[in-house]
């Protein structure tokens, strides 16, 4: 296996992704919006015990629609919600959904999301909201590939560090890509508090100072604020991973599956009460076709690809917690650790 041409989520044939998000004094949060306009089979699996969510049953094996023509992952709990219905206009202006009428024009576009809880990040009453989302989705194309304070990233807090976007992707030896983008933002640590390190083995990283690693540890377990700690984690982190594959829906909930393993094995813990855990998975159907369920090899092969897309989620956690910038009062890993970096 391989890292893709770009290392992101876009190596994967039919997803663009496209960020939009506020910045300032008095705002920190965003929308990212993941688009397959032309229809891709999806899942989703659910793991924290606080989701803010949109349309995610109709993401069930069972239901009528089969295809999702949009994710949008979104900041401002669940008002960001609302960010979905500008992703949705998006499309359906382009004539991007399911046929409802004989007009082409007659769509409606199929796009679950998921948000994050960064509303202490902002001043109250600043969350994403219809027009930021449909501004994400004009910036979507398929070579975006920024981490850490962008989009859904924006506010995100994990553990004591700031969170943010990360993205990876990987091609296996059979050509197969997959590819993942993660809104980092958990109760739980990204961080070992005894080594400084990441939980997953990161090249490029070394050991910080111990000097360093001595004045980090009393901030484990406090909760960092814009404007000082408050008094609830900033948390829920959501995401999504997808392949050029043609899966059924059924088959892409193996891989939404493998997406929380690699969550538990990047954040500790995880899907926490307060935590909303979301992760969603794609299956555009631009490559190759999986033997058909109870043929020779048929497991073999949906393992593998799982194996893979739990390998490239925990890839992205990492990186969107390399990539993050401090925001104020809310410091990043590299500030906290400056000596890791070889």
């Amino acid at each position: 296996m391989a890292a893709g041409k770009q290392d992101a989520l876009v190596d994967v044939g039919g997803v663009l992704v496209g960020h939009e998000q506020r910045l300032d004094a008095h705002w920190a949060t965003g929308v990212t919006a993941v688009l397959v306009p032309d229809g891709a089979s999806a899942a989703v699996d659910v793991r924290g015990g606080g989701p803010g969510t949109r349309e995610t049953d109709v993401l069930e094996p069972s239901h009528l629609v089969q295809q999702v023509h949009g994710i949008a992952l979104t900041g401002g709990s669940a008002y960001g919600l609302a960010a979905a219905d500008g992703v949705m206009r998006w499309l359906g202006d382009r004539g991007h959904g399911v046929r409802v009428g004989p007009d082409p024009a007659h769509v409606v576009p199929v796009v679950p999301g998921a948000v994050i809880f960064d509303l202490p990040m902002n001043d109250w009453g600043n969350r994403p909201d219809a027009e930021l989302g449909h501004r994400a989705c004009e910036n979507a194309t398929r070579t975006e590939t920024r981490e850490g304070n962008v989009g859904a990233g924006t506010g995100a807090v994990v553990g004591c560090v700031k969170g943010g976007i990360g993205t990876a992707s990987e091609v296996l030896d059979d050509g197969t890509t997959i590819g993942a983008l993660v809104a980092v933002n958990a109760a739980g640590s990204a961080i070992d508090p005894d080594t400084g390190l990441p939980w997953i083995p990161t090249p490029g990283l070394r050991s910080p100072d111990q000097a360093e690693i001595d004045a980090a540890r009393p901030l484990f377990g406090t909760r960092p604020g814009r404007h000082g700690p408050v008094d609830r984690p900033l948390n829920t982190t959501i995401g999504v991973v997808a392949t050029d594959l043609k899966l059924s829906k059924a088959e892409c909930r193996r891989l939404a599956v493998a997406a929380q393993d690699a969550l538990a094995r990047a954040v500790r813990p995880a899907h926490l009460l307060v935590d909303g855990d979301t992760m969603f998975a794609l299956a555009t159907g631009t490559g190759a076709a999986l033997p058909a369920p109870g043929e020779q090899d048929w497991s073999a092969r949906l393992d593998a690809v799982s194996a893979a897309a739990a390998d490239v989620v925990a890839r992205a956690i990492v990186r969107g917690v390399l990539a993050a910038e401090s925001v104020d009062e809310v410091t990043s890993y590299t500030s906290l650790y400056p000596s890791a970096r070889e």
